[in-house]
């Protein structure tokens, strides 16, 4: 009967375990033929891109490479640094006035795509990412192995965030079904991260690129999804072992990062009430029924309340080494994890409601 009660945790944890086997992963060592463009966004930049900047420009594997830079409107001298690390060896690009409708991030990548020529692939990248030298040929031939129309490799995620961070790849693991994302056609069913995503430069045209997904907040998620309409299918990938992302560098910035985001995950503010409200059911209240009921004669339902919290940390476990997250201690804090989420969900519909939401000082 205990066990019966505990089959949501025990098959949440499974299928963890299950999807941390089956998914893909970049090969270590790899040569491409294939002709890559890497398009790089930059917005007041200028105290980070350095060593994203000096790793793109040792990658190796990739005979015919070209690197575009785009400065959108940045005040802090972001494109001197551009410069002076980089040269000519770089096409250095001003960023046009932002139009009505589009959001920064959007308009930077269509941008960049349209200046890009015609290669075969795309590679899209983040300035708080750090790509090992053959990064990008293991990407690339891992796009064309599997057949995909876009492949969004998850980096190793460092920096400020050791209780909230790692909740991107848990959640993914743990109620994503990853293969039939892959095979299926539903753009509902559609997961991605937009720190380095890598794109068949022929599907992502036929999907419309960037301007289909002119203001999206979410617009990696967006993009994938648009790319399952046109016909094209995504795939995710542990990029861990090739690449790391420090996200936010302090709790302030992390704040704000995700009150810009998280209303625009879930699909309204019921929807986001009802995930956060199982997964505090789930995760959260377990070690405090727990806790409470230790030594009160309630025996079972102290055991069952500590069986589904070790059930959520082995779920974090299982999620951080398969990604090449922290384990521990984090893993043990798990609920506390899903608790600040919670609040920060909270903020995010409170700001957006409020018309206050922000980022790189520009409204969304």
């Amino acid at each position: 009967m205990i066990w019966l009660v505990l089959l949501p945790w025990l098959a949440l944890t499974a299928h963890t375990a299950v999807n941390a086997a089956r998914l893909r992963r970049l090969p270590p060592t790899a040569m491409t033929a294939e002709r890559v463009a890497i398009l790089l966004p930059l917005r007041d930049e200028a105290a980070r891109v350095t060593p994203c900047l000096e790793a793109l420009l040792g990658q190796r594997g990739v005979p015919e490479l070209t690197i575009l830079v785009l400065d959108d409107g940045s005040t802090d001298g972001t494109a001197e640094v551009v410069r002076a690390i980089a040269g000519d060896k770089v096409t250095l690009l001003p960023g046009e006035p932002l139009p009505d409708g589009w959001l920064g991030k959007p308009h930077a990548c269509a941008q960049l795509a349209a200046a890009a020529g015609n290669p075969d692939v795309l590679v899209f990248i983040d300035a708080d990412v750090v790509l090992e030298p053959g990064a990008v040929a293991a990407a690339v031939t891992l796009l064309r192995a599997t057949g995909v129309t876009l492949l969004s490799p998850y980096p190793r995620i460092t920096g400020a965030g050791r209780l909230i961070q790692p909740l991107l790849q848990w959640s993914w693991l743990t109620f994503l079904p990853l293969r039939a994302m892959e095979r299926s056609p539903r753009p509902s069913l559609a997961a991605a991260g937009g720190q380095w995503l890598v794109a068949d430069r022929a599907g992502y045209q036929t999907a419309g690129g960037h301007a289909v997904v002119k203001n999206d907040v979410l617009e990696d998620i967006g993009l994938a999804r648009a790319i399952k309409r046109s016909g094209g299918r995504i795939a995710l990938a542990d990029g861990s072992g090739q690449a790391r992302c420090q996200m936010y560098d302090d709790r302030r910035e992390l704040v704000e990062g995700y009150t810009k985001s998280l209303w625009a995950s879930f699909g309204s503010a019921s929807g986001a009430t009802a995930v956060v409200v199982l997964l505090l059911m789930l995760y959260g209240i377990p070690p405090l029924v727990a806790l409470l009921t230790l030594g009160t004669g309630l025996g079972p339902v102290t055991a069952v309340a500590a069986t589904a919290y070790a059930l959520g940390v082995g779920g974090r476990v299982i999620a951080g080494r398969a990604t090449g997250g922290r384990v521990w201690p984090d893993a043990l804090a798990h609920p506390l994890s899903i608790m600040v989420f919670a609040r920060l969900v909270i903020r995010s519909f409170r700001r957006r409601r409020q018309g206050r939401v922000t980022w790189r000082g520009r409204s969304l």
